[in-house]
């Protein structure tokens, strides 16, 4: 068999030598990669910089694109699929990550408002890996958590409510869905005008679930992670923003590695490689468990301080891509 060659994004952590035993791997900073690059490799290992469709793909030997992401927005799947090229994901990789970015958000706003669980509703936009996490957290701390999952609720009648219900009754409502034609701007004028006065929108999704242009308008408050036509950010959703991070919600240690051992997985059975069990001994983490509001209170800001980042990232916005690229991996502990 030939030696295969492999292009993969160069900020990628803990890939590299993981399959060079059996591969030429080249890393290439993702937003950098070309049709040149990949035109003899049989597989790329990219994050949501590079765009995967015909314009880079076509004419190539690629018959693989593994994504070290939960997202595929992307990817052009039905390109890939009627072109013979498998696409894999790291679904559900970085879950916990979100879970203390949102935990930490949650403490800073009580604190801010003067509240306490228990006297807040939260309204969960998307019920997957993410999302159930979230809600089952949030309910174990006290809130009222109202969810909405359209597609789950289709499938499995969980009692899931429509969207604009969960908007009218929530104090803060969190986004936690794919990018795709059903939720791009889902968060718009039409839902912003039906939520509670004073009430404070969550993304940590994709930036274009939320029309940043109607959510400036919106009288609203916002906790953002994503943005639309990331890197360069709005400057007056920045400005105004009770907390602004630079997309790195799910930038925990653990996560990042699980999202690289999926990866590596995906190549490894594509091409039948003795690496399917590679993990970095950087995934390792505490066994998963429940935390209470106070114990979460008192210690949440030793493990991850979103306002000092929020603060670096509003003083330097032109630096998104290097503080998401340069992101010192959060340890997770519950």
């Amino acid at each position: 068999m030939k030696n295969l060659k492999i292009i993969a994004d160069s900020a990628i952590p803990f890939l590299r030598g993981a399959l060079e035993p059996w591969a030429e791997v080249h890393y290439l900073p993702g937003a950098a990669i070309e049709a040149a690059d990949v035109c003899d490799a049989d597989a790329l290992i990219v994050r949501t910089r590079t765009r995967c469709d015909a314009r880079l793909l076509g004419g190539s030997h690629v018959g693989l694109v593994a994504t070290a992401t939960i997202g595929f927005d992307h990817i052009d799947t039905a390109w890939c699929a009627a072109n013979g090229i498998r696409v894999e994901t790291a679904a559900g990789c970085n879950a916990r990550g979100v879970l203390q970015w949102v935990a930490a958000v949650l403490v800073h706003l009580s604190r801010l408002g003067g509240w306490r669980p228990e006297e807040r509703t939260l309204g969960v936009v998307g019920v997957g890996h993410v999302g159930s996490l979230v809600r089952e957290y949030a309910e174990l701390w006290g809130f009222r958590v109202l969810c909405c999952d359209p597609p789950r609720e289709e499938r499995e009648h969980c009692g899931f409510l429509p969207l604009e219900e969960v908007a009218r009754h929530s104090d803060i409502l969190t986004f936690h869905t794919p990018l795709d034609d059903t939720t791009r701007h889902m968060a718009g004028k039409e839902l912003f005008g039906q939520m509670r006065p004073g009430a404070i929108l969550l993304n940590s999704s994709r930036g274009e679930v939320v029309d940043g242009e109607a959510l400036a308008a919106s009288g609203l408050g916002w906790v953002l992670d994503v943005w639309e036509h990331e890197p360069h950010l709005d400057p007056g959703l920045l400005r105004r923003a009770l907390l602004a991070t630079p997309h790195v919600a799910g930038y925990s240690e653990q996560g990042k590695a699980n999202a690289t051992a999926l990866v590596v997985e995906a190549v490894a059975r594509h091409f039948d490689l003795p690496a399917k069990a590679w993990r970095p001994s950087e995934a390792a983490r505490p066994a998963p468990r429940p935390i209470g509001w106070q114990e979460l209170c008192s210690t949440i800001g030793e493990a991850y301080d979103i306002a000092g980042e929020s603060r670096c990232l509003k003083a330097h916005p032109d630096a998104f891509e290097r503080l998401r690229d340069n992101y010192r991996y959060r340890r997770e502990y519950f």
